[in-house]
C-alpha cells in the first residue's frame, strides 16, 4: 500500500484556497486505514514572530476543521507535529545531511528573510532549517507521496535529496517519495490580488474566504472580487483574466465542471460572482455545521489526536532508531 504524509501549518484560519487544493483531496482519496498520515506542523509556525496562546488556539481550530472536512480517525492518522518526538529527533540527523547553500537557495526562505528583513525584524535560524524538519517529518514514517500544492514541490525535492543522500551514505534508511499534486484548483488565488495564492497568513483577508466565514461574509468577499478589464464577455484565460479565471477555477472546483465550459454560460460578471458566492457557501454549509459540533466538544478533538500521536509515534520509532544506528550513535 501507498503510504501518503501531509499536513497544515498553523500560521492562520485555513482558507478555500486550503480545502480546495488540498483537504478535499485528503478526505476523498488519500486517507486509507494505516497508510495515510495528517499532521497539524505547530512546530512551522515558529520559525516567525508569533503569539504562542494563538499557535495553540489555531493548532486546536485545524485539528477539528481536518476532522468536520470528512477526515475519519479510524481511517487515518491524525496528530499534531509536537506531539511525537521523533520529528526533532531526526530533523538533527538530516541537518547533518543537509548544505547551508541548498537550504539558502529554498525560495520560500528568500521570499520570507526579505519581507522580515524589510519590516526591520529578524531572521530566526529555523526559518532557515525549517525545511529539513519538513524532510523529516515526512521520512520519519516511510512516506511514499506528498500531496502538496505547487509552492510546496521544492520541499519534496530536497527531502528527496536528503533522502538519497543519507542512504547512499549510511545506509538503507529512508523510502524516496515523490510529490502529487491535486488534479483541480491546486492554487487558488487571492479574490483582491489574483496573481497571487490564497494565503492563510496574509496580512489583508479582504480577498481571503476562511472556511470558518459566515455566509454573508463569504458573499461580500465574492462579489467584491477583482475582475478584469477587457472586451469579450467572460474568458477563461489565466494570463489575461487572471481574476475571472481565479472565479471561474473556483466555481468548477465547486461545482464539478470546467472552467472553459462555465465561461460560456456568461456575458457579464455579476452573475458569475453571485453563482461562485452560492457555490462557496453551500460547499463550506455541511463543514460548517459538522465544526459547531466538534467544538463544542473540545474533549473529543483531543481524544482523537492522543491516539493519532500514538499511533504516529509507533510508526516513526523503529525508522528514526534505525536513522541514529546507521549514522554512528550509541543505542541507549
Amino acid at each position: 500500500m501507498t503510504r501518503i504524509f501531509s499536513g497544515v501549518k498553523p500560521t492562520g484560519h485555513l482558507t478555500l484556497g486550503n480545502y480546495l487544493g488540498a483537504v478535499r483531496q485528503w478526505v476523498a482519496t488519500d486517507q486509507k486505514p494505516d497508510d495515510a498520515l495528517f499532521c497539524v506542523v505547530d512546530l512551522h509556525a515558529l520559525t516567525v514572530e508569533h503569539d504562542p496562546a494563538r499557535v495553540r488556539r489555531l493548532s486546536r481550530q485545524a485539528a477539528t476543521l481536518l476532522l468536520a472536512a470528512g477526515l475519519d480517525p479510524d481511517r487515518c492518522t491524525l496528530f499534531v507535529q509536537s506531539h511525537v518526538d521523533e520529528h526533532t529527533r531526526l530533523a538533527y540527523l538530516l541537518e547533518c545531511t543537509a548544505t547551508d547553500g541548498e537550504l539558502r537557495r529554498m525560495i520560500q526562505y528568500r521570499e520570507k528573510t526579505a519581507r522580515a528583513q524589510a519590516a526591520g525584524e529578524g531572521v530566526r535560524l529555523s526559518l532557515l532549517t525549517y525545511p529539513v524538519l519538513m524532510a523529516a517529518d515526512i521520512l520519519a514514517y516511510g512516506a511514499d507521496e506528498v500531496p502538496v500544492g505547487e509552492d510546496q514541490r521544492q520541499h519534496v525535492e530536497l527531502t528527496r535529496d536528503l533522502a538519497v543522500r543519507f542512504n547512499q551514505r549510511y545506509g538503507p534508511v529512508f523510502t524516496v517519495p515523490k510529490a502529487t499534486l491535486p488534479a483541480v484548483a491546486a492554487r487558488v488565488m487571492d479574490l483582491q490580488d489574483p496573481t497571487s495564492k490564497m494565503g492563510k497568513s496574509h496580512e489583508n483577508g479582504a480577498g481571503i474566504v476562511y472556511l470558518l466565514d459566515e455566509p454573508e461574509v463569504v458573499r461580500r468577499k465574492v462579489m467584491r472580487a477583482v475582475t478584469d478589464s477587457g472586451e469579450g464577455g467572460v474568458v477563461y484565460d489565466r494570463a489575461a483574466r487572471p481574476g475571472v479565471a481565479n472565479l471561474l477555477d473556483i466555481l468548477a472546483a465547486c461545482t464539478g465542471g470546467e472552467p472553459e465550459e462555465l465561461a460560456r454560460g456568461y456575458e457579464q460578471y455579476g452573475p458569475l460572482k453571485r453563482d461562485v458566492a452560492d457555490a462557496v457557501v453551500e460547499l463550506l454549509r455541511p463543514l460548517r455545521e459538522r465544526h459547531a459540533e466538534l467544538a463544542a466538544d473540545p474533549g473529543e478533538v483531543e481524544r482523537v489526536l492522543r491516539a493519532g500521536a500514538g499511533r504516529a509515534r509507533a510508526l516513526a520509532r523503529p525508522v528514526v532508531d534505525r536513522a541514529y544506528e546507521a549514522i554512528g550513535l550509541l543505542a541507549p
